[in-house]
């Protein structure tokens, strides 16, 4: 009587002899590297850079990385290296290019916002894509965002944390005017410099590429995920604070960067992976 290695092994050699070999959608690795990438969304071309680390079997998850306002998804892979924190982590990363190198991210400011884009939907329409082509998990999306890529990172939470588990925005935070409520919650880890001069700290009136609006204060936009996720009382973490054992195992963190003005601070990329790497659903 044959073993049952026996018969894998002569099955697999029928197989190669009849020139065939049985298909499976994680039999190898998918093909590694940097990609431009194209998506009709709203009768428009929508552009993006795409980076898959090689050797990835299975990724871990996907990441939105959003560029500031003037500049580019290419320019944001540049100045935030998230490649190599997505080769670490095992994420594809994609990096959006905004319309008029902006967000409509619910400030009114921006040529996308008074022309009435749907970026939010774009987004979405980019996670669903992303999501079929490379096999990502659901509650393995996030976003992370720069100025008003950070913005744009928040206002996706606030109305599609159906797809987005956790999101890190850097040096931005919500339109005063726009209300966040999102459908279920969301992870946060924001980052904000005290001597922003651009999104001021503690709120108001900011001029943007597109001109003034109104924004939430660093602060009381984390509070904000804080009342939003249910979360308990928070921990002091040195820089600000950490709220954990929210509403469905979500977390807030906040870091406040002392003297820190519009950047994008050395260590965001690396935190940011390993807030993403350990808060999927």
């Amino acid at each position: 009587m044959l073993t049952v290695n026996a018969m894998m092994r002569m099955t697999a050699v029928a197989a190669v002899l009849l020139g065939f070999v049985a298909y499976s959608p994680h039999a190898s690795a998918l093909p590694g590297g940097d990609l431009p990438g194209e998506l009709v969304f709203g009768g428009m071309p929508r552009t993006y850079q795409l980076h898959v680390p090689a050797g990835l079997d299975r990724p871990a998850g996907l990441v939105l990385n959003l560029h500031g306002a003037g500049q580019t998804g290419g320019e944001q892979a540049a100045m935030t290296n998230y490649n190599a924190i997505a080769d670490q982590n095992g994420f594809v990363v994609a990096y959006p290019d905004g319309i008029d190198f902006s967000w409509a991210d619910g400030r009114g400011a921006s040529v996308p916002d008074r022309q009435g884009v749907d970026d939010v939907g774009f987004l979405t329409a980019l996670i669903d894509q992303l999501s079929r082509d490379y096999g990502i998990a659901r509650g393995r999306v996030f976003a992370t965002g720069m100025s008003a890529g950070a913005f744009m990172a928040t206002r996706l939470a606030c109305e599609r944390a159906d797809l987005v588990s956790a999101i890190a925005p850097v040096a931005g935070t919500l339109s005063a005017a726009f209300s966040c409520a999102p459908s279920r919650p969301v992870s946060v880890l924001q980052m904000h410099g005290t001597a922003d001069p651009v999104v001021p700290f503690n709120g108001g009136t900011m001029l943007g590429r597109g001109g003034y609006s109104d924004v939430v204060a660093a602060p009381a936009m984390a509070q904000r995920w804080r009342d939003v996720d249910r979360c308990p009382a928070p921990v002091d973490n040195g820089h600000g604070f950490t709220a954990a054992g929210c509403a469905g195992g979500s977390e807030v963190v906040f870091i406040q960067l002392d003297g820190g003005g519009h950047v994008w601070p050395a260590d965001a990329s690396q935190l940011s992976g390993q807030f993403f790497a350990t808060h999927g659903r």
